[in-house]
C-alpha cells in the first residue's frame, strides 16, 4: 500500500485502546490521518495516542462508553473541537459472549446489545449530522463472520453482529446520495490481547491447547492479525474505495469457502 492514503483526513475510532482498534489507529496515522481515539479505558487509549505522537503522527484520546449516548455525545464533541473536521468514523468497540440459546439470559443480551448495537448506533447518530453538513464522510463498522455463518455457542454475539450488518446496509442506503459511505469488515478470529485474556480466564493451564483449536478453525491454520484488519480498514476509508458502500468484507482465513 502506498503511503499517504489518508493524508488530510481525520478519523474517529472507538475501542482504540487495544487490539484491532489500536492497530487501525496506528495504521491510519501512518497513512497521514489525524486520529481521535475513544475507549472506555482512558489510560489505554492515551497510551496508544502517545505512541502515535512519538512516531510523528497526530493523535488524541478521550474516555468514552459507547453504550451510553451521553458519553458518546460528550466525547465526540471534544474530538470535534480538537479536530474541527472528522472524515471517517470507525465503530470498532465491541464485547463478546459465549453461550447458546439455553445459556443466554436477558442480562447477557442487554449487555451485548448495549455495546455492540447501541454503541454503533449512538456513534453513527452523533456523527451523521457532521458528515452531512460537510458534504459526506465514511463510516466503517467492525462486524464479524458471525453475522454471515453460524458459530457454535455464540448466540448473543452473532445476533449483535447481524444487527451491525443490517445497520451498515441501512445507513448506506439512507445516506449515499448525501455522500456518506458505510461498509463493514467481517473478520474471523483475530489474535488480540482479548483472546489471550479469554483463554487465561476460561482455560487455565490449557491456554496453548485452546489457542491451537481457535487457530485451526480458520482453514488457513491461523488467526488473523490486527494489522491485517487495519490494512483493509485503510483501503475502505480511503478515496480508493470511493465507489464502495453498503458492503461486508470477510477477512476470514478461508472460513466461508470451506
Amino acid at each position: 500500500m502506498s503511503p499517504g492514503q489518508l493524508e488530510g483526513k481525520c478519523a474517529l475510532i472507538t475501542g482504540a485502546g487495544s487490539g484491532i482498534g489500536a492497530a487501525i489507529a496506528r495504521s491510519f496515522a501512518q497513512q497521514g490521518a489525524q486520529v481521535a481515539l475513544l475507549d472506555i479505558d482512558a489510560s489505554a487509549a492515551a497510551h496508544v495516542a502517545h505512541s502515535i505522537r512519538d512516531a510523528g503522527g497526530t493523535a488524541h484520546a478521550w474516555p468514552c462508553d459507547v453504550g451510553a449516548e451521553a458519553s458518546v455525545n460528550h466525547a465526540v464533541d471534544q474530538a470535534l473541537q480538537w479536530a474541527g473536521r472528522v472524515h471517517i468514523l470507525v465503530n470498532n468497540a465491541g464485547i463478546a459472549h459465549v453461550g447458546s440459546a439455553l445459556d443466554t439470559t436477558e442480562a447477557d443480551l442487554d449487555r451485548i446489545y448495549r455495546v455492540n448495537v447501541k454503541g454503533v448506533h449512538f456513534c453513527t447518530r452523533r456523527m451523521l449530522p457532521h458528515f452531512l453538513s460537510n458534504g459526506g464522510g465514511c463510516i466503517l463498522n467492525m462486524c464479524s463472520i458471525a453475522a454471515l455463518v453460524g458459530i457454535e455457542a455464540r448466540l448473543a454475539y452473532s445476533m449483535s453482529k447481524g444487527a451491525v450488518l443490517a445497520m451498515t446496509r441501512s445507513v448506506a442506503v439512507d445516506y449515499m446520495a448525501q455522500g456518506v459511505r458505510c461498509n463493514c469488515i467481517c473478520p474471523a478470529r483475530v489474535h488480540t490481547p482479548f483472546v489471550d485474556g479469554f483463554l487465561k480466564a476460561n482455560y487455565p493451564g490449557r491456554e496453548a491447547e485452546m489457542f491451537a483449536q481457535l487457530a485451526a478453525y480458520q482453514p488457513m491454520g491461523r488467526m488473523g492479525t490486527p494489522e491485517e484488519v487495519a490494512a483493509m480498514a485503510v483501503y475502505l476509508a480511503s478515496d480508493a474505495a470511493s465507489f464502495v458502500t453498503g458492503q461486508a468484507f470477510p477477512l476470514d482465513g478461508g472460513v466461508l469457502v470451506r
